[in-house]
């Protein structure tokens, strides 16, 4: 006797295991995202910076000035479209500069300047080429007087040929520079070399730690001239001073390049309270509207 078979049974393919928007809702959402969204991303590092940059510019700005709160982390997060994470990570970056600090039931309030790390390469980018810190830029001067002075007369005795033969190349680019920008960069490189050219190790390594901090500064002093005649004639009577190894013409020169970094820099402080004065006399600007 045969026995009656049923209809044959296909077992079912199995299907993919394939991530969708519906698995990740199964899972349980993180504390800082609403019920049944999708876990936050970890922001790019491109997104970072961008929102870090942003928000320690508005503190340097003074938007929000010291002793007062940045916006609550929910704001933020509105703000710039990313997670609380990800606004956390920022500022915890700026903490880290000196620029904020996080208290419990308070929230992140804005540190007095003095606080900051002013020399952080971050910070002095952050407060970009435009913003004039008038009180930076003169200590940046006063620690030049303090250090090159003593750097030339020691390059003028042990600076190597190679080193003398740079820092006369370097001259030659600031004679041939056409705008402030490349001007600024020659005018660094001249620096830095004379430093090296003195061959003592912490002069070295305080300049490399004030470094962003020239940069600015002499970017400022190139910008409130002319033209820099004086400069490129003080800057190649020191490449001449250390061919000859004449020690107190060198420390002459150096005088002479600080005295007019210290005329530049007033005269660019000044034009800046101007401009700042002016801004302020213009019907339409927020301080008339206010």
């Amino acid at each position: 006797m045969g026995l009656a078979l049923g209809p044959t049974r296909v077992p079912a393919t199995p299907k993919p295991s394939v991530m969708t928007s519906e698995t990740y809702t199964l899972k349980a959402p993180p504390k800082d995202a609403a019920v049944g969204s999708a876990p936050p991303r970890r922001a790019k590092p491109r997104v970072q910076k961008e929102i870090i940059a942003t928000l320690a510019r508005s503190i340097a700005s003074g938007r929000f000035p010291p002793n007062t709160n940045l916006p609550r982390e929910n704001d933020l997060c509105a703000e710039f479209g990313v997670s609380r994470t990800v606004i956390r990570e920022a500022l915890k970056v700026l903490e880290s500069k000196g620029l904020v600090r996080g208290r419990p039931r308070v929230g992140t309030v804005v540190r007095d300047k003095e606080d900051w790390n002013l020399l952080d390469p971050d910070i002095i980018e952050w407060m970009g080429s435009d913003f004039l810190d008038e009180a930076l830029l003169k200590s940046v001067l006063e620690a030049r007087r303090a250090i090159e002075p003593a750097a030339a007369e020691l390059a003028a005795t042990r600076a190597s040929a190679q080193e003398i033969a740079d820092l006369d190349h370097a001259w030659q680019r600031m004679a041939a520079a056409e705008d402030y920008t490349a001007f600024t960069e020659a005018d660094v490189v001249f620096h830095t070399v004379l430093l090296k050219a003195s061959h003592n190790r912490v002069f070295a390594q305080l300049y490399g730690l004030i470094h962003a901090a020239l940069h600015r500064a002499l970017g400022a002093s190139a910008r409130a001239v002319a033209d820099y005649k004086d400069a490129i004639v003080a800057h190649h009577s020191l490449v001449e001073a250390l061919r000859l190894r004449d020690t107190n013409g060198a420390r002459k020169a150096v005088d002479a390049i600080l005295n007019l970094a210290e005329r530049d820099l007033a005269h660019a402080a000044a034009t800046e309270r101007a401009e700042a004065a002016a801004r302020l006399e213009q019907p339409n600007s927020p301080a008339q509207q206010g």
